[in-house]
């Protein structure tokens, strides 16, 4: 028992429900890495190839089998015609814009390099709460399409 008076026991309840907004926030966080390291990928001129496992029914036996498949990740940029990158962040197929009035949705930067400090300053920017709402607006639109 003299092991144990060096630790601090507490009483402890796990939160079975995270709140929406932090849903929300982890997505697009996880999202964004995933950009992060498909640009990384592309610096160091290597392949970007996440693999998600899945569970498939084999119709034969009737065994259930998980797989690896590859994970399609589309780029969040495009170049313009001056030859500079272009950003736009995604929630779901939604854009997020990052002005009031709804017209600016993309960012401008002349190397993958900038790029990349971009992606981790929005990431940061996501996991501190600064674009929750044009998440929260991104989310309302891309549900209302789900909607009868």
């Amino acid at each position: 028992m003299s092991i144990l008076a060096n630790l601090k026991l507490v009483s402890s309840k796990r939160n079975q429900s995270v709140s929406p907004v932090i849903q929300r926030r982890n997505k697009l966080s996880n999202k964004i890495s995933e950009q992060i390291q498909l640009v990384q990928a592309q610096i160091q001129g290597n392949l970007f190839a996440p693999v998600r496992l899945k569970t498939i029914k084999n119709s034969e036996t009737g065994e259930k089998q998980t797989i690896q498949s590859p994970k399609r990740v589309r780029e969040w940029w495009h170049t313009s015609e001056a030859g500079k990158y272009h950003i736009t962040i995604r929630y779901g197929s939604k854009q997020i814009t990052f002005d009031a009035k709804g017209t600016k949705n993309a960012i401008e930067v002349n190397t993958k390099e900038e790029m990349l400090a971009v992606f981790q300053t929005l990431k940061e920017a996501v996991e501190a709460g600064a674009l929750d709402a044009q998440i929260e607006e991104a989310s309302t639109k891309l549900r209302a399409g789900f909607v009868k």
